[in-house]
């Protein structure tokens, strides 16, 4: 329950006018002048009685005088607040309406489909305490308070090089890395660093808005590109380098395209290296989801490559333990890492070291090993299961692949549909997914793709929702 910090009450002993008077005039004055609002809570007589240095029954007596007169009501072992029909000043007939100022409380949704994010309920916490615990018994205390790196532990930077390097061919070593405060933060950062006022990046379409909306921050032009089956359209690229010489970068997902969860084709890879390195834009890669692969071994990173000259590798330790460990790492030559660093002090002085390190110990453990392995397999059967919803329920109303990892599908229905009145109406239905707006095809009001996580919901509300999404389509 929300109460004031402290209620500011003079109280004069020296005058005539009793003291439970002089805490009457000043509460109706306090809620008259909107300093004490609808809904507020005061203090408890005893508190008050405290914060006043009076006598008890004297507040008792101020309250129930205010009580009677309806500036405050009390409900019964909630407290006292001041009540919601008290009329305005100088008005006779208007009354203030609490629902003018504050929002009622929405009945949650009963089934909420997202992007693909993992199953809370896999998360590794047990394990992740022990961690943390184990660093605090390990390491000085002292020495965890004090200042660190602002581009992350030195321990942590090497796990993630060595990762990188052992898992996903990256040739880098420790100064190439920055860790940071989730994937969107290093987003955030490499934009920063990299754009000025007047430069161009090449994005696909659909894609990943939030990165769209930080490079125009950053003050470059957004300019999409479409996708088919085999990643973003690298002819149409070419010519948009011919004819744009402000072009600093192209942003891809190559390893599952957002949204449409499509690999990049390896002759679509090396033809994007060559033209970066021919025009000496910039490779913005995120690998957002590059544990979870279901097909033999993950696709290497287009960033592993030898032959790349200009490169920005994103990725996140989110997913892989939790969605609310918020962080990420950015990778790239230590001339820009020592740029991002120079940013990063300025709005955030370091990270999380605490949990670095708890997640460091993971790593050394083999605890995050074993995780990825059961929430691996954990995952492959859920999408196996999904796939059989999809067939069973919505068979003959939508067209779609079996992704080869991720923790969503794209949906493709057979027929056009209004996206703004389907999803008004899943709503009604107690159903919500993503809408087409959020994947950068605000112009088309016709869906041309659904992204629906699978990872997240308990099997009998993806049964649920797609069903409901199938009589609807």
């Amino acid at each position: 329950m929300l109460r004031p910090w402290k209620l500011q009450i003079k109280i004069d002993f020296k005058v005539e006018t009793p003291i439970y008077i002089q805490i009457v005039n000043a509460i109706i004055e306090a809620i008259k002048s909107g300093k004490l609002q609808y809904g507020t809570a005061l203090p408890g007589s005893r508190k008050l009685a405290e914060l006043l240095n009076v006598n008890r029954n004297t507040v008792v007596k101020a309250l129930g005088i205010l009580t009677v007169e309806g500036w405050l009501i009390s409900k019964q072992r909630k407290g006292v607040f001041v009540a919601s029909d008290i009329p305005e000043i100088g008005s006779k007939t208007k009354v203030l309406n609490p629902s003018k100022y504050y929002k009622k409380e929405q009945t949650p949704l009963e089934i909420i489909f997202d992007d693909g994010i993992p199953d809370s309920k896999m998360a590794p916490m047990e394990e992740l305490s022990r961690a943390y615990r184990r660093v605090f018994n390990q390491k000085s205390k002292w020495k965890l308070m004090g200042y660190y790196n602002e581009l992350g532990t030195l321990e942590f930077r090497e796990a993630i090089a060595q990762m990188l390097s052992f898992k996903r061919g990256l040739n880098i070593a420790t100064d190439h890395v920055a860790i940071t405060r989730g994937s969107q933060m290093a987003m955030y950062l490499a934009a920063q660093v990299l754009f000025s006022k007047g430069d161009a990046v090449i994005v696909e379409n659909p894609g990943y808005i939030p990165a769209w909306k930080v490079f125009e921050k950053a003050g470059a032009t957004v300019i999409p590109v479409q996708t088919d089956n085999e990643g973003i359209r690298i002819d149409e690229i070419e010519t948009i380098l011919n004819n744009n010489l402000n072009v600093k970068a192209v942003f891809v997902t190559p390893h599952h395209q957002y949204p449409t969860t499509v690999t990049m084709s390896l002759v679509r890879r090396l033809k994007l290296i060559d033209l970066s390195n021919t025009f000496g834009f910039t490779i913005i890669e995120d690998d957002y989801d590059h544990e979870f692969h279901f097909e033999q071994r993950p696709v290497l990173p287009i960033s592993s490559h030898k032959e790349i000259q200009n490169y920005i590798y994103i990725g996140s330790m989110s997913k892989v333990v939790t969605p609310a460990l918020r962080m990420g790492y950015l990778v790239s030559n230590t001339d820009f890492i020592n740029k991002i660093s120079d940013l990063r002090k300025i709005i955030d002085v370091q990270g999380d070291i605490i949990m670095e390190l708890a997640v460091l110990d993971l790593i050394r453990s083999g605890d995050i090993r074993r995780h990825l392995k059961r929430a691996t397999s954990h995952y492959r059967k859920k999408r196996a299961y999904f796939k059989q919803l999809l067939e069973t329920h919505l068979a003959d109303k939508v067209t779609f692949e079996v992704p080869k990892g991720g923790l969503a599908f794209w949906i493709k229905p057979n027929k056009k549909v209004n996206n703004k009145k389907f999803h008004e109406s899943l709503l009604k239905r107690n159903v919500d997914i993503i809408t087409t707006n959020n994947f950068g095809n605000k112009s088309n009001k016709n869906i041309s793709g659904l992204r629906i996580g699978y990872a997240s919901l308990s099997s009998e509300k993806l049964k649920k929702g797609l069903i409901e999404i199938g009589k609807l389509l």
